[in-house]
């Protein structure tokens, strides 16, 4: 077996009394004392509801919570939870609650997991957000059964959004991942996942515990390796996902650095890999559709539009060592566009994004430096997205969606031909 972190002794004994197991929901957490309660009890009963005969583990994998998390964890009833949901004999469903070791980040709780995962030798895994307000007992039904019965290997969750929600994932994440790697994954960094045991064997051999994915990046590290390295992936419809929505054009710093620069190092890690790839190919879907209150979002597009602006005079020496000349005065001619012409070409977002890749696989800039000069770009798309998106209907926005991620599939190329280019 592979090897992991140390495990504190008393999780070792449990892991002894135990032997092996089944399944394995694994719930990282810091300082969610407030909703950490009603996401164990949705998964206590959704495993004896849909998995009774099943010998499962829940895993609270913890990063040193002052709130009484773990305290409310090891006391939730799940005797209360069984009489009220569940009407199916089980076997009883254990607890695990344990810190874990290591740079602080939620993949540093992932790799806990993985490796009492692998202890236990388990057929199946789900990791689950611990703020979730709308998690429901049945999204344990649609990210595990497709594992348990051999139909994937990975299971992706597909959420219903607000139409202007999850910018980063449309405008950068999604089309991306899907013309690198020709999986047609939604929503690769949504949070929560379910997978084979022997795909957590795999993410625990992996030499990235010490690196920033383990800080920032293991949402889109663990969707990209399982579609780079050849696992068979799927995606399940949850409904909608209850957060705390945040204006677009807000503090970016840390979403682009941590999930866009996760991006671009995996675009290194499988250069081997994506250059094979012509296309993109649909994934099973688990589950039903089904139209759920989407919560609305605060938006500022006049502010994005002048820190795109501002970008330009304040940026441009920088942008000048990635973009070509004429990106450059495509990028002028937008900004100098009144609010009705506003609009960022898809062609020209997407070459964007490919330079900025290219930028950071050949080092032209500090990683930090680099990703943060993008924000004024990525804003400036984004504004010209709501600009054009705002009237229309849910399904004309996917429509839009798809229509981005076929011009990245179509720029792909000059990717191709640069990627092994000498830098000048």
């Amino acid at each position: 077996m592979s090897g992991g972190p140390p495990l504190p002794a008393a999780v070792e004994a449990q892991l002894a009394g135990i032997g092996r197991a089944d399944i394995l929901v694994g719930i990282p957490s810091y300082n969610n004392a407030r909703t950490i309660g009603h996401v164990v009890r949705a998964a206590a009963a959704g495993l004896r509801e849909h998995f009774p005969g099943a010998k499962s583990i829940i895993v609270n994998s913890d990063g040193g919570s002052t709130d009484g998390t773990q305290e409310i964890v090891a006391g939730t009833d799940q005797a209360e939870t069984e009489k009220i949901l569940v009407t199916h004999p089980s076997l009883p469903v254990a607890k695990i609650v344990t810190p874990y070791h290591g740079i602080p980040g939620k993949g540093s709780a992932f790799r806990t997991i993985f490796h009492i995962a692998d202890r236990l030798g388990v057929r199946a895994c789900a990791v689950v957000d611990s703020d979730l307000r709308s998690i429901q007992p049945a999204w344990f039904q649609l990210l595990l059964g497709p594992v348990m019965d051999g139909r994937v290997d990975y299971v992706a969750p597909l959420y219903w959004r607000h139409k202007l929600d999850g910018t980063i994932t449309n405008g950068i994440v999604y089309p991306l991942t899907r013309a690198l790697y020709g999986r047609r994954i939604r929503q690769p960094i949504g949070g929560d996942f379910g997978f084979s045991g022997d795909l957590a064997r795999t993410y625990l051999s992996k030499p990235v515990w010490e690196t920033d994915v383990a800080r920032f990046g293991i949402d889109i590290w663990m969707t990209t390796t399982a579609v780079a390295e050849g696992f068979r992936v799927g995606q399940a419809f949850l409904g909608a996902k209850i957060h705390d929505a945040k204006d677009p054009g807000g503090d970016l710093t840390p979403m682009m650095t941590q999930v866009v620069g996760s991006c671009f190092a995996l675009v290194g890690t499988y250069a081997d890999a994506w250059p094979k790839v012509r296309g993109s190919d649909p994934v099973p879907v688990f589950g039903e559709p089904q139209a759920a209150r989407a919560e609305p979002i605060a938006v500022n597009v006049e502010r994005m539009r002048s820190i795109f602006a501002q970008g330009l005079e304040d940026l441009g020496e920088i942008w000048g060592k990635i973009l070509p000349d004429a990106l450059l005065a495509g990028l002028g001619a937008i900004a100098a566009a009144p609010p009705s012409d506003f609009r960022v070409p898809d062609p020209l977002w997407a070459e964007v994004v490919y330079r900025f890749a290219l930028a950071h696989h050949r080092g032209i800039l500090p990683r930090d430096h680099l990703l943060s000069s993008l924000i004024p770009l990525y804003l400036g798309r984004t504004a010209s997205f709501f600009l054009e998106m705002w009237d229309a209907e849910p399904e004309e926005v996917e429509a839009r969606i798809e229509g981005l991620a076929l011009a990245f599939e179509g720029l792909k190329p000059l990717l191709q031909g640069e990627w092994d280019r000498p830098t000048s």
